[in-house]
């Protein structure tokens, strides 16, 4: 299913604490649900039996965590072998990773390290992503993440850096609203300046998740209930992003699926209320 038919479509991630619930095949406000890819490679017993049977009902989208997009010794053919036969199996209408790198070739640090924002990392940025699309033969799709640390030796700006990635590559955009007003909070730049700088029509997907607040900066947790700040900015993002699929994502102290639930209409209500029109987002 092509994301342009998702209009006014906001998604769930799928989490193990809501899987016997949903193998009930109850009837839901979530129009379809996004899956960890490496949750589910090379598995053969209750998630991908859980994910096969949602993916009767639902479209889904696969999101990695380990792709080690940034990586200069390129990226691992076993890994992309997996992930090609897990696209196989589930048919998902986005393949997505982030904009990133997770370790060396031999070594998983298990977390989303940041980039250097410079001409040698996107380089190796377009390289990477072009190996990585003839080989799954379908485009892919890269996440900004949250960041805590900044280079001394960056020579960009992160919008910009994300810009020039997307159009030297081809690659689609996951615009995460709560990973743009983290970086706003944790580096004090204007969360409205990154999204007007940035190509909004190479955007394909929208995440949504709260942060964890701790003072001095806030911690990518996907803990919490989608802030305000949050809320805010999607608000004034709703008229140019009403046909992209929409994700409410949450991985830690996840509550009951309807209160997910809730999180959900309330997207789709905004998305409902907004201007038919485009209008563009003016710095505060």
């Amino acid at each position: 299913m092509h994301p342009s038919s998702f209009t006014h479509k906001v998604g769930l991630g799928l989490r193990p604490p809501h899987y016997s619930f949903l193998e009930q095949r109850p009837s839901t406000e979530v129009a379809w649900f996004e899956a960890i890819s490496e949750n589910y490679m090379d598995s053969r017993g209750r998630p991908m039996e859980m994910l096969q049977l949602i993916r009767q009902d639902y479209p889904i989208a696969l999101h990695g965590v380990s792709m080690n997009i940034g990586s200069p010794e390129g990226i691992r053919l076993d890994y992309l072998q997996k992930l090609r036969d897990l696209i196989d199996r589930v048919e998902p209408f986005i393949v997505s990773d982030h904009l990133c790198w997770t370790g060396t070739s031999d070594m998983n640090m298990h977390d989303l390290l940041p980039l250097p924002f410079t001409e040698d990392s996107v380089a190796t940025l377009v390289n990477n992503i072009d190996f990585v699309q003839t080989f799954l033969r379908r485009p892919l799709i890269l996440e900004n993440v949250s960041t805590y640390i900044s280079y001394r030796r960056n020579e960009m700006s992160e919008w910009d850096f994300v810009s020039e990635v997307s159009r030297r590559s081809g690659c689609g955009l996951l615009l995460d609203i709560n990973n743009v007003y983290v970086n706003s909070y944790n580096h004090g730049f204007d969360p409205h300046y990154f999204l007007n700088h940035i190509p909004m029509d190479r955007v394909a997907q929208v995440h949504m998740a709260g942060p964890s607040d701790y003072g001095d900066f806030l911690f990518d947790t996907h803990s919490t209930d989608i802030p305000e700040p949050v809320w805010n900015l999607f608000k004034i993002l709703a008229p140019q992003i009403r046909h992209l699929p929409i994700l409410i994502e949450r991985d830690e102290d996840i509550p009951d699926f309807h209160e997910l639930e809730v999180e959900v209409m309330k997207a789709v209500y905004i998305l409902e209320s907004s201007h038919e029109s485009e209008r563009s987002i003016e710095p505060v």
